[in-house]
């Protein structure tokens, strides 16, 4: 997967197509960690990942108060939310998290990741933080770890 470390958003349309870019790459197994503030631009991220897994990005919208949305595409996609929970292995346990990453050939996609502290995770982890607010642009980052 090519992906650049560093990306400036001037736009939600460059946030989405980012996203795009980013499911198009996605051969499953992967594990998205999505961090950035209230407003940050987090679900518009997921919302171009799942275009890019051919789901219709009508159907993302954040899991808010549902935790976890799974969208059948191209490759599963589940789209979590841990910002209503509390940090650490309870935020992954109260999403069933263990159970979601037996799904090898899905992709997960975690907004609030920051909550899950230092609860273990498997390799092929990507990590997105997105910067900045209001009509501001962001910053995004990206990189790869082998876990966490």
């Amino acid at each position: 997967m090519t992906l650049p470390a560093q990306v400036t958003s001037q736009s939600e349309d460059d946030t989405f197509n980012l996203g795009v870019r980013i499911g198009s790459q996605l051969s499953g197994g992967e594990i998205i960690l999505l961090d950035g503030a209230l407003g940050a631009g987090k679900t518009m991220l997921v919302k171009g990942i799942a275009h890019g897994l051919s789901i219709d990005k009508q159907e993302v919208t954040s899991p808010s108060f549902t935790l976890v949305n799974p969208h059948p595409g191209k490759l599963l996609l589940y789209h979590i939310d841990l910002y209503r929970l509390d940090e650490g292995a309870k935020a992954a346990h109260a999403v069933d998290l263990d159970e979601i990453l037996t799904d090898e050939k899905a992709v997960v996609v975690i907004e609030w990741a920051e909550r899950l502290g230092h609860y273990p995770l498997p390799d092929n982890v990507i990590r997105i933080s997105i910067t900045g607010d209001g009509e501001a642009p962001r910053e995004i980052s990206i990189s790869r770890s082998a876990g966490t």
